[in-house]
């Protein structure tokens, strides 16, 4: 298929784009930076530029990958949030209806889910994880990134039931590769290990996620779907998680402790939230290849981790000054 893929310049674009040329497609990359995958500079804002790329590369479908993001809360207002992630989507949803498109597949994120209730956990007065898959609500998104994706979400909803067109929706949890701009312990490689026990996947699951949900999301209608690495843990566990995480990790993977100390690492104390990805297993037969598991098999053999880590990573908008 003729793929256009938004975002094409930033941190999914650049694994996301040689993943959909191996896979057969023909991909045209649209991103506000310059960059190896992208064909054309340009905000997805513009709706005149949208429509004369749907008719230069004779689109057939679309991954909606590019948005502004929660560090991007500092730079820029508000209001370039409502332009890019709300009237960007739109733009893209009305050029694709106009188009017949039969698919859309969006990049959503699982921070809409995190409520100010959700982010005090524990010290909120919680008395277990919250368990959050695609039925988790009310949702009460905290800052401008997560009203706008929910609103760019629910436009999703709304013209796939105007237009037929089957939409996934995917919520991906953490694949960032630089530090965390609010944590700072633990940090670095420590931090986005433990990550894998409840809120994060790499950026080359999240990739194939995409690929998946092109491919598979046909005859589905409209569905969101949380994307991240599989919990090692249930509902039923929530309590015990929230009092005692570090007891329920030894449980289950009872060389954790060991492994760590050898790093000079430590497990949380807590675990406030865990994302549930098997819907996406049920519906799309997609699952993350890399877990905690997979960490500690690392750890063990005295293998690079699993995982891109760059502290030092400055998305291309920013080197570039481009403006959104």
């Amino acid at each position: 298929m003729r793929i256009l893929l938004t975002g094409s310049s930033g941190w999914l674009g650049r694994f996301l784009a040689p993943k959909l040329l191996a896979a057969g497609h023909q991909v045209t990359g649209l991103d506000v930076a310059a960059g190896s995958c992208t064909d054309v500079v340009g905000t997805v804002a513009d709706p005149e530029l949208v429509d004369r790329v749907f008719r230069d590369h004779q689109v057939e479908a679309v991954i909606h990958a590019g948005a502004l993001h929660k560090p991007d809360i500092v730079r820029y207002p508000a209001q370039a949030f409502v332009d890019v992630n709300v009237t960007g989507t739109l733009n893209l949803l009305e050029a694709a209806a106009k188009a017949g498109h039969d698919r859309f597949v969006f990049t959503s994120t699982t921070s809409l889910m995190i409520s100010e209730e959700v982010r005090a956990g524990k010290s909120g007065g919680a008395d277990k994880t919250f368990w959050l898959d695609e039925d988790f609500g009310p949702l009460k998104p905290r800052n401008i990134y997560g009203i706008t994706k929910l609103s760019a979400e629910n436009l999703c909803r709304l013209y796939s039931k105007l237009h037929g067109m089957d939409v996934a929706i995917l919520r991906t949890s953490r694949f960032f590769p630089e530090d965390d701009d609010t944590l700072t312990h633990p940090s670095g490689l420590n931090l986005k290990a433990n990550e894998f026990l409840n809120r994060r996947l790499t950026v080359e699951d999240a990739a194939d996620s995409h690929i998946c949900a092109l491919a598979n999301i046909t005859g589905l209608g409209c569905e969101t779907f949380i994307v991240s690495a599989p919990p090692p843990f249930d509902p039923s566990e929530g309590a015990e998680l929230m009092h005692d995480a570090q007891a329920v990790i030894a449980r289950k993977f009872p060389q954790a402790v060991d492994l760590y100390n050898e790093c000079g690492w430590v497990l949380p104390d807590i675990i406030e939230r865990v994302y549930d990805p098997s819907k996406m297993e049920r519906l799309l037969d997609f699952r993350c290849k890399t877990d905690f598991a997979a960490i500690l098999s690392a750890l063990a053999a005295g293998e690079q981790l699993p995982f891109q880590h760059d502290p030092s990573y400055i998305s291309p908008k920013e080197k570039s000054g481009a403006i959104c």
